[in-house]
């Protein structure tokens, strides 16, 4: 929650900064497309969250062109077949927040979220606690939704 609410913003986009970095646990990125990529998250809800995010600097879905749009919400949905195989989750939240008051958390760049979910998978840790529980390692995560790629 403390990353969420710091107010002081990295001058570098996070986004853009990780495409320029060599593939791996280190940068999170599964898969690399045409013009969008799929990445984990850092922070994740549920083991699996990954996002999908453009390689153009954008705010919002409109300033996107067409064809970026269209390659997010198909990476969107492979991202959910490959979500299926690895971890057989019941359910998804797909969604994308665009705008501070809407909940980004990285505003200046749009991204799309695909968050694999289960009955019971939600808990009191993260406001009660300040923290998540997850079952995985990010980079056993990373390992898993990488290999289904490939």
């Amino acid at each position: 929650m403390e990353y969420i609410m710091n107010q002081e913003r990295v001058a570098e986009c996070i986004f853009c900064k990780v495409v320029q970095q060599e593939d791996g646990p280190g940068n999170l990125v599964v898969y690399r497309g045409t013009a969008a990529y799929v990445i984990l998250n850092r922070y994740p809800y549920t083991s699996g969250h990954v996002m999908v995010v453009p390689y153009a600097h954008q705010a919002s879905l409109e300033d996107l062109s067409a064809e970026g749009r269209s390659e997010m919400m198909e990476l969107a949905t492979r991202s959910i077949q490959i979500l299926r195989i690895a971890y057989h989750p019941q359910g998804f939240n797909i969604g994308v927040n665009m705008g501070a008051v809407a909940g980004a958390g990285i505003v200046d760049h749009v991204h799309l979220h695909v968050v694999p979910r289960w009955g019971g998978d939600t808990n009191f840790m993260s406001s009660v606690g300040g923290t998540r529980i997850l079952p995985e390692s990010i980079e056993d995560s990373y390992f898993r939704i990488r290999r289904q790629w490939e």
